[in-house]
């Protein structure tokens, strides 16, 4: 039974250098990886393409035949996908045993309310593919409460839309303050603690004031479904790719080894594996944040 990952997030958060590196270390650990494009537009690849969406489709022909824009474009390349399944189908039979990384393109409303990529997805869980998604937004969000806020609702939509396994990632930890300092330690957004305080920081700012009950409504409906947290990802970084890859290990079982495989053993083994929520973020805290700002945090509490 393959095990795979469908990496999906807004566009420039990192997914095709993600798809990269992941393939780079799987295979170092003795996977048989085989990354699968499926972004029609995506035309420099970094990695070793094993299936290429465009050999079927190309956003330049359906803007160049139908009159689209891109956004259009990619959506119709989408449904030209979920009619011709079967050209997937006999595209992955032969690479039958490997372990599958899918590169999805980038167009959010593609996996906030479009019905067609979910589509898609059912059609490999039901060939048996044991699949995660990977969502990918960029870490320096997290300095600004607004759109924070954005990319958690962003999440968890996506989380209900795509109906699988999920594993949220901050990508680009190393330039997490990139655009201005955190407000609460790491753990506050990976996490995703009390939102209750970030709503004090949107009410704040003059220009969101008007928008209050809003604001509040949309924190309630983040805190009332309670499903969202992240993990920190510099791709650069071996310990946060090997921290992201055992999550998406345990989400699609891939820990547990095949049905015959699994034991006792096995599950306590994962078990015993469980990692502290420090351990998550600590790379973060000592290598891309301001020393006398992180410490200030820890003390704060």
């Amino acid at each position: 039974m393959p095990y795979g990952q469908i990496v999906v997030g807004p566009p420039g958060s990192g997914k095709t250098t993600y798809c990269a590196g992941m393939a780079q270390l799987l295979t170092a650990l003795g996977r048989d990886v085989a990354v699968i494009n499926m972004d029609p537009a995506n035309d420099i690849l970094p990695y070793t393409c094993n299936i290429d969406i465009s050999d079927l489709i190309s956003v330049e022909d359906v803007m160049s035949h139908l009159h689209l824009g891109p956004n259009g474009g990619l959506v119709y390349c989408m449904e030209y996908l979920e009619k011709n399944i079967e050209w997937l189908k006999d595209k992955l039979v032969t690479l039958k045993d490997k372990y599958l990384i899918f590169d999805f393109p980038g167009q959010v409303e593609l996996y906030t309310h479009h019905n067609s990529v979910r589509n898609v997805l059912e059609k490999l869980t039901s060939w048996d593919i044991r699949l995660t998604a990977v969502h990918l937004v960029d870490s320096h969000y997290c300095s600004d409460p607004g759109k924070f806020v954005a990319i958690l609702l962003t999440s968890l939509t996506t989380m209900l839309q795509l109906s699988l396994p999920h594993v949220n990632v901050l990508s680009k930890a190393d330039l997490i303050e990139q655009h201005g300092k955190l407000a609460f330690s790491p753990d506050f957004y990976t996490d995703v603690l009390d939102l209750q305080y970030l709503l004090g920081l949107l009410q704040d700012d003059p220009f969101l004031q008007k928008y209050k009950k809003l604001n509040e409504s949309l924190v309630g409906i983040i805190e009332d479904y309670s499903l969202v947290s992240f993990c920190p990802l510099s791709v650069e970084d071996k310990d946060s790719m090997m921290r992201v890859m055992k999550a998406v290990d345990k989400s699609n079982g891939y820990v547990f080894g095949s049905v015959g495989d699994q034991s006792l053993e096995a599950l306590m083994s994962c078990a015993v594996g469980a990692e502290f929520e420090y351990d998550k973020i600590k790379n973060v805290r000592e290598k891309y944040m301001d020393q006398p700002q992180a410490e200030e945090m820890e003390e704060n509490g």
